[in-house]
Parts: C-alpha cells; sequence; structure tokens
C-alpha cells in the first residue's frame, strides 16, 4: 500500500484539476471539494478501514478522499454521477497512486440507482456525501448492499445530528429510525469549513454506523414499518392516534394497533425506538377485522425521503 504523502491531494492540486476540466462546483449537486490531506486521512481512521476491506465511496469529486482509502484499502469501488468528473478520476488515480490503481473500480451512475457493484461485496461505505441527497443515498446504500458492516459519511452538521438522534430529542425523527432499523449509529466528530473548496455556509458531521450483527426481530418488514415511521412524523405534533389514522385506516384501528403494541395512543412519535415502530406495523389490523397476515398495501415513497428532512 501507498506510504507516499505527496499522492493526496492539496489546494493547490485540487484547483489545478478542476481547472484543467474545467469544473466549477455546483450547489445543485451539492459539491464541495475537500483540499486537506490530513482530514482526510482523519476520515479514513475514524471509519476504521483495514487492509481487507473493499470500500464504496459515494462522490468521489476530484478523488481527495478516494486516494487516501486507496492507502489503506484493499480495494475501493467509487460511484460518480457527475459526466466529466467520472472521466477524469480513473487517470488521476492511475498518476498518483500507480501501484494502487488495480485496486480501484468506478461506477458511472447515480448512486440512487445502483444496486449492485462490480467485483467482491463492500464491507465498508465511507463518504463525503452530497448533503442535499445524503439521507436517501445513505439508505439506498444500507438498503442494497447489506455486506455493508461499517459506514462512517460526513454530511451537513445538522443531518448528522438527526441521524444520531436518540428517542426524545428534539431533532430525532425519520433519518434517525430508518438508520437505526439497519445500524447502530453514532456522532463520531465534526469538520471545519475551511477544509472545503468551495467552503460550504453550514458546519459537516461525521457519522458511524455499524450494522446490526442481527436483524430486528419483527414479522413486518421494512417498508411495512417505514410505513408507520413515515406517518408518524409527517404530523409529528399530533398523537400516534391521530397522526396514524390514515395509515391505519381510522384512529380507532390506529389506537388498536398502539395499543397492540404496547405504546400509548397518547405519545408522539419523536418517543418512540424503532423497536416500537416495527410493534405498531406488526398490529396493523386490516378494514375487515383481518389481522396482520391480510394481504395489504402500504404507502411508501419509494425513495424513502424523510419528510422533515429540509430542502436545500
Amino acid at each position: 500500500m501507498s506510504s507516499n504523502p505527496d499522492a493526496l491531494l492539496g489546494p493547490a492540486e485540487i484547483r489545478e484539476l478542476a481547472a484543467a476540466l474545467n469544473v466549477r462546483p455546483t450547489k445543485q449537486r451539492g459539491q464541495n471539494f475537500v483540499i486537506d490531506a490530513n482530514t482526510v486521512r482523519r476520515i479514513v481512521r475514524t471509519a476504521d478501514v483495514r487492509p481487507d476491506d473493499v470500500v464504496v465511496e459515494v462522490g468521489p469529486g476530484l478523488g481527495s478522499l478516494t486516494l487516501a482509502l486507496l492507502e489503506v484499502a484493499d480495494r475501493v469501488i467509487a460511484v460518480e454521477i457527475d459526466d466529466t468528473l467520472a472521466s477524469a478520476l480513473p487517470a488521476t488515480v492511475a498518476a498518483r497512486m500507480p501501484t494502487r490503481a488495480d485496486r480501484f473500480a468506478l461506477v458511472h451512475s447515480d448512486a440512487m440507482q445502483v444496486t449492485e457493484l462490480p467485483g467482491p461485496a463492500p464491507t465498508a461505505l465511507v463518504a463525503n456525501l452530497p448533503y442535499n441527497v445524503a439521507v436517501p443515498v445513505l439508505l439506498h446504500m444500507l438498503e442494497h448492499f447489506p455486506s455493508i458492516e461499517r459506514t462512517l459519511v460526513m454530511v451537513q452538521a445538522e443531518v448528522a445530528d438527526r441521524l444520531a438522534a436518540a428517542p426524545g430529542s428534539k431533532v430525532y425523527g425519520v433519518p434517525s429510525v430508518k438508520a437505526n432499523w439497519y445500524a447502530e449509529v453514532k456522532r463520531a466528530g465534526s469538520i471545519g469549513r475551511t477544509v472545503f473548496w468551495p467552503a460550504p455556509n453550514v458546519d459537516s458531521g461525521l457519522v458511524a454506523l455499524t450494522r446490526r450483527t442481527e436483524p430486528l426481530k419483527t414479522t413486518a418488514d421494512r417498508r411495512e414499518v417505514f410505513a408507520v415511521v413515515d406517518a408518524a412524523f409527517a404530523q409529528r405534533r399530533k398523537t400516534l392516534r391521530a397522526a396514524l389514522a390514515g395509515w391505519a385506516g381510522s384512529a380507532a384501528a390506529a389506537e388498536a394497533a398502539l395499543v397492540a403494541a404496547g405504546v400509548s395512543p397518547q405519545a408522539r412519535g419523536e418517543s418512540l425506538t424503532v423497536e416500537e415502530f416495527a410493534r405498531i406495523a406488526e398490529n396493523k389490523v386490516s378494514a375487515d377485522g383481518a389481522g396482520q397476515d391480510a394481504p395489504q398495501v402500504v404507502a411508501v415513497r419509494s425513495d424513502d425521503t424523510p419528510r422533515d428532512e429540509p430542502g436545500r
């Protein structure tokens, strides 16, 4: 593996690459390039990347974090949607880290459309996620790549707080519950604005996720549970009896499901654990009085985009 400090990209190299490619970071795609080698190495250390890891990176940009990952991991698979950045990254890797270039693969695609990756299954996800799509991309990757054991993502600080929030917190919501369906989630540090080009107008945070060793024990599937979560937080100021009325078919049916799940109908979604949401989903009763085993249709947005995620 490489230990050449000159292999990584600094501010001058980032600007030179961008100028050569005529790249101007766009707010539309949430592009803020990391220009500090110490920061990307810190991210790799915090992510606990190991020599046998197959790491998937979403939104590699000009390659700052990609090169730092290649220093340590067995293999890095980068997913990039931008045409210019995707075409340039393999050449950057080959030029700056030639002995590791055969350990790198690029997937030129929208990460939200990726359901398979080349080579061995990924064991880790490490990424500076575009802030405007961070939560849906994270949830999509966790859903479609169950082999990912460890995740470390850099996101907007506010989103980091939401992802890692515990029940009862004012910022606990859809992202918190859905991330916890897959993993144990915790805040793993903060990143200053000055390590980016251009410098963002918001602070950044690191979030670490460790995949549950065993799936949540429930007879409800992910979509059923997420439908309850979406309904509960769509009207988060209402009691669950009222907020879940549409999901259950009526307020009375919602109350029956809540009582059967051992949850107070007067509680609010922000106080519930993912396990409690799963119990509510298990106890949904259809309009004709049949139990959970009866065929039913639950409304879930296909992208699992959190309703309380701030638009940017």
